[in-house]
């Protein structure tokens, strides 16, 4: 991770490209390489544009690459759920799906904490949920 203190939705999203990698993978694997370069971009998406934020220029450049992050990871869920309901794509894990419900809630409760005023900067950079 990039510090040593760690932060909650960089270590998830982090985690969670990771298994987008492994099933992207293993999508290759099965010559499905469409479906695998759509969703190892916007599985892979969600956590560089929460990284970024961090950095972000003021509060509304923040929750600017937050809603970024929003964005791609419903384009994500979609393609997960395409995956799933396929009988031509291998099952995506349920912990994919777990681990990226749990990340919206966590990106929504920071965009809408966040358009309120009511994080401050160190809640931003350790947010805990």
């Amino acid at each position: 991770m990039r510090n040593d203190r760690e932060n909650l939705i960089d270590k998830k999203t982090f985690d969670f490209s990771l298994q987008i990698i492994e099933y992207c993978e293993q999508l290759r694997s099965l010559n499905k390489y469409e479906m695998a370069s759509q969703l190892f971009k916007s599985g892979t998406s969600i956590g560089a544009n929460t990284w970024e934020a961090q950095n972000g220029e003021s509060m509304a450049d923040f929750i600017h690459k937050f809603k970024i992050a929003a964005k791609e990871a419903d384009e994500t869920l979609y393609w997960i759920e395409l995956c799933k309901a396929s009988i031509q794509y291998p099952n995506p894990h349920e912990a994919i799906f777990s681990e990226l419900e749990s990340i919206i809630r966590i990106i929504t409760k920071i965009v809408g904490s966040s358009k309120k005023g009511k994080l401050t900067n160190y809640q931003i950079n350790n947010y805990v949920g």
